[in-house]
C-alpha cells in the first residue's frame, strides 16, 4: 500500500532540502561559471535529480480505461497530475496502525435481507457499527472508506410497514470522527441524525415507526454531510407494503457512489481524499457497491425474474441506470411505492437522483454477461459498471447471429418481399466470399 506514497514524501522532502541547499550556496557564489566548477555543486543536483525520478514513479498509474471490463476496455484520456497533501498526511500515518484492513470493502449484491412473510407488524432491532477502514478500490489502489458494518455500501435493511424499529449506532473506537445516521425512511428532525450523533467509541439508541412504504437511501449526515457521504457512508433500506411485493426468483442490492481522490484516476498505492475534487464534482471513481468490480458477483439462470434494489448514494451524479441487453418489464420510479405511485412498463433507462432509488424487474430470457452501468457512459472508465452472468440454453429464436446464407423462412405470406430479400441476402453472402479472399 505504501510502496508508491513513501517513495513520494521522500521524493518531495529530499527534493525541497537539495534545492534550499543549492540555492544557498548559488546566492553566495556569484560567479555562475566559478560555481559550477565546484565539485561539492554536483551533489545537490545528483540528489535532486533522484528526486524527480522517485517522485515520477511514485506517481506510476494504469493505462487509460484500467477500471472498464475486460472486454470493453477504452482509450480515455488521463487526468491531472497528483498531488501529495502534507497537511493531513502526518495526522493520517499517526492513526493508521489502528484502521482495520477489510480485503473486500463492496458489499456482496447477493446480501439481501429475506421477503417479509408476516403479516402483522413488530418491533425490529438494528445494530450498525461505523468504523473507517482501509481497503482497494482497485488492485493496489488504496482509500480510506467511512462504513456502516465494514463495507459500501451498509447492509441493506428490509422492514414492514408498521414496524416499530430500535436503531443503535455505535462508532468504533478507531474511527478519528464523529458520526450519524439519516435514514430517509424516518419521519423526524434529521430522519435520525439529530438523535444518533456518536464520537468515537460512543454508542446511542433511538426508536421511530415505519410510517411510508417504499425503497430509501440512509447515509451519515455529519458536517459535512458530502464528506462522509463520498468516503461511503450509505446504504439502501426497504419499507415492505403491508401486502409484500411480488415473488421473484433473485434479488440484488446495488448502490452506485463517488469516490474523490488526489491525483488522476488510476494513481497506484494509498489515495487520499480530495475535497476540492468533490466540490467540482470531478469524481476520481464512480463505483457500484464501493470499488471496481473484477468478477462477476451476481449469478442467475435463463427464465428468472430479477429483482434490483438499486440506490445512489451520490453526492454529485445523476444515475442513468441501465442493464445492457435487457428491458426493464417494470420500474418503481424513485423507489415509490402505494397509493398512487406510479409502475412503469418496457423502460431502457431509469434516473436514479442523488439520494435516491429505483426498483427494477426484469426476466432473464437468453444467457450471456449483462453489463450494469450507469448510461452516462463515460463514468465506466471510472468503475460505473458490474455484471450480471445468466446461464443455461441458448434461445436462438430470441437472440442470435444470421449467417450470410439464411434465406427467409417459406412460410412467410408476402412471397415477392421474400423474393427481394433472399436476393439481397445471397448478394451480400457473394460479397462476404470475396471480401474473405
Amino acid at each position: 500500500m505504501y510502496t508508491f506514497i513513501i517513495p513520494e514524501i521522500l521524493a518531495w522532502l529530499s527534493g525541497t532540502i537539495a534545492f534550499i541547499v543549492f540555492l544557498e550556496h548559488f546566492i553566495k557564489r556569484k560567479p555562475v561559471h566559478a560555481f559550477f566548477k565546484r565539485k561539492w555543486v554536483w551533489i545537490p543536483l545528483l540528489v535532486m535529480a533522484l528526486s524527480i525520478l522517485s517522485g515520477m514513479l511514485s506517481n506510476r498509474t494504469y493505462a487509460p480505461g484500467f477500471a472498464m471490463p475486460l472486454f470493453m476496455h477504452s482509450m480515455a484520456p488521463g487526468g491531472m497530475p497528483p498531488t501529495l497533501p502534507f497537511a493531513n498526511i502526518f495526522h493520517f500515518f499517526k492513526n493508521e496502525p489502528n484502521f482495520e484492513r477489510v480485503a473486500d470493502i463492496g458489499r456482496d449484491p447477493n446480501d439481501v435481507p429475506e421477503p417479509i412473510t408476516r403479516t402483522s407488524p413488530t418491533e425490529v432491532k438494528i445494530n450498525v457499527v461505523v468504523k473507517e477502514v482501509i481497503s482497494e478500490v482497485f488492485p493496489g489502489i488504496y482509500f480510506n472508506y467511512w462504513t456502516f458494518d465494514g463495507t459500501v455500501p451498509g447492509p441493506m435493511y428490509r422492514v414492514r410497514e408498521g414496524d416499530t424499529v430500535i436503531l443503535t449506532i455505535t462508532n468504533h473506537e478507531s474511527s478519528l470522527h464523529a458520526h450519524n445516521i439519516d435514514l430517509h425512511s424516518v419521519t423526524g428532525q434529521g430522519g435520525g441524525a439529530s438523535l444518533t450523533n456518536v464520537n468515537p467509541g460512543e454508542t446511542k439508541t433511538i426508536k421511530w415507526k415505519a410510517i411510508n412504504q417504499g425503497l430509501f437511501i440512509y447515509h451519515c449526515a455529519m458536517a459535512n454531510v458530502s464528506t462522509h457521504n463520498s468516503h461511503g457512508q450509505y446504504g439502501l433500506i426497504l419499507v415492505e407494503p403491508k401486502e409484500g411485493l411480488p415473488k421473484v426468483d433473485k434479488e440484488f442490492y446495488v448502490v452506485q457512489g463517488e469516490l474523490y481522490t488526489i491525483g488522476q484516476t488510476g494513481k497506484k498505492g494509498l489515495t487520499v481524499f480530495d475535497s476540492n475534487a468533490l466540490v467540482a464534482g470531478h469524481a476520481n471513481y464512480v463505483t457500484f457497491n464501493g470499488k471496481v468490480e473484477t468478477a462477476p458477483r451476481m449469478h442467475a439462470k435463463v427464465g428468472d425474474k430479477i429483482r434490483m434494489y438499486v440506490g445512489n448514494g451520490g453526492v454529485n451524479l445523476i444515475s442513468s441506470f441501465h442493464v445492457i441487453g435487457e428491458i426493464f418489464d417494470t420500474v418503481y420510479p424513485e423507489g415509490a411505492m402505494g397509493e398512487g405511485s406510479a409502475l412503469l412498463k418496457n423502460v431502457q433507462t431509469t434516473a436514479v437522483l442523488p439520494g435516491g432509488s429505483t426498483i427494477v424487474e426484469f426476466t432473464v430470457d437468453v444467457p450471456g454477461k449483462y453489463v450494469l452501468v450507469d448510461h452516462a457512459l463515460a463514468r465506466m472508465n471510472l468503475g460505473a459498471w458490474a455484471i450480471l452472468e445468466v446461464t443455461g440454453e441458448a434461445k436462438p429464436d430470441i437472440y442470435s447471429q444470421v449467417p450470410n446464407d439464411y434465406k427467409i423462412n417459406s412460410t412467410s405470406t408476402d412471397s415477392s418481399q421474400k423474393e427481394v430479400v433472399n436476393k439481397e441476402i445471397d448478394e451480400y453472402g457473394a460479397a462476404s466470399k470475396m471480401n474473405e479472399h
